[in-house]
């Protein structure tokens, strides 16, 4: 294995990406903060029998009572052999928190990217009371990038679907870690770029998958809407959603994407957002002077290379040329700093969870143009 191989996830995000739990503490806990619980992780495969025994690795961030919570081990996030990026949040192999009902979300990465490729976004959710299960789409990611376009849309809503069916039959088991655990009536899908796509399909339909009634919250981050509007020449028929689709969709949806994407144009955003007519609500949040990959951890995975002594000059030689383009225009001192875009993702994805998944209205004071206007870097609608 070439060093580093599953850290070029930044590849695909350079090539275009197109698309690329119930209960916390009793008071408001500030969402671009980490929340009050430990976060514990762990990983196992799945295998769907019902679509020729697909395998999928998943990753699953979720909380930790505070009777459980230890500083060790950390989690280390692999990239080649035994190296790998260490949480200085998440813990391998503590029992999950004993509440009942906690609300199961799902994360989706980008085309040809890998399932820990927002790390931050996935612990910070587990901090705020949820369990967040990742899967990395076999035959669309870094490490099996075999499917075309087209394949590669048509397994994505069935991928989360199946997670969930999978995490609700662990939580029928009596042995399992997550026994009575996850609230079955409700979750959420989360995803940048093609996995944006893929949080829309679940509520929309999308490339022959029918949307899952389960799913009744989604932010899509970079996702395109209009296939002329990304940068991506292997697009298929699946590139985008037209308005029949987006009329369909019935539940409350956050657009959040950058003001400086190249790859998927803020724009996409604004014609879902004037086309998702029958949700509930519609939140819009631009984040000004981001770009697609400060959505992803392309900042850590070149500063752990730099740490390790691979300087820049050596990452072609390496296999990770395309790592150069996208970790100067989101990690340079000239860029829009990276802290901030996680810090701004994080508030937001974790607001709208909580007050549209978890009904808890006091993140409704985060969820305004008035609060908007409280942060320089954002653009702000509702509807």
């Amino acid at each position: 294995m070439p060093l580093l191989i599953r850290a070029f996830l930044v590849a695909a995000l350079a090539a275009g990406l197109i698309a690329c739990s119930g209960g916390s503490s009793s008071s408001t806990s500030d969402p671009d903060s980490l929340g009050s619980f430990a976060v514990g992780h762990m990983s196992f495969t799945a295998i769907d029998e019902a679509r020729d025994d697909r395998s999928l690795l998943v990753d699953v961030w979720y909380p930790v009572d505070a009777k459980d919570a230890q500083d060790s081990p950390p989690t280390k996030y692999p990239l080649a052999g035994p190296l790998g990026l260490e949480s200085e949040v998440a813990v391998e192999g503590l029992p999950v928190s004993a509440r009942p009902k906690q609300t199961l979300l799902v994360f989706s990465h980008g085309y040809g990217g890998i399932n820990t490729q927002s790390v931050e976004l996935m612990e910070a959710l587990a901090s705020h009371g949820f369990i967040v299960a990742s899967p990395e789409h076999t035959g669309n990611a870094q490490a099996s990038l075999t499917d075309s376009f087209d394949e590669a849309a048509g397994n994505r809503v069935p991928d989360v679907s199946f997670l969930i069916d999978t995490m609700l039959s662990r939580n029928a088991e009596p042995k399992d870690p997550f026994y009575e655990r996850l609230d079955e009536s409700r979750m959420g899908v989360v995803g940048h770029s093609f996995g944006g796509m893929t949080a829309i399909g679940t509520a929309a339909g999308w490339a022959g998958a029918e949307a899952d009634p389960r799913v009744a919250a989604i932010v899509p981050i970079s996702a395109v809407i209009e296939a002329e509007m990304q940068s991506d020449t292997r697009a298929g028929p699946n590139a985008g959603f037209d308005a029949q689709q987006l009329g369909s969709i019935v539940v409350p949806v956050m657009l959040i994407g950058g003001t400086e994407d190249v790859n998927v144009p803020i724009g996409n955003n604004d014609i879902a957002f004037e086309q998702i007519t029958n949700a509930p609500v519609v939140y819009k949040v631009d984040i000004i002077g981001a770009n697609h990959t400060h959505f992803a951890n392309v900042c850590a995975i070149g500063d752990f290379l730099i740490d390790s002594g691979i300087t820049q000059e050596s990452w072609p030689s390496l296999g990770a040329e395309a790592l150069l383009a996208p970790y100067e225009a989101t990690c340079s001192p000239e860029a829009f700093p990276i802290e901030e875009a996680i810090r701004l993702q994080n508030l937001y994805v974790v607001s709208f969870f909580k007050r549209h998944l978890l009904g808890q209205i006091e993140y409704d004071d985060y969820l305004t143009t008035d609060y908007a206007n409280t942060e320089p870097a954002i653009g702000f609608s509702a509807k």
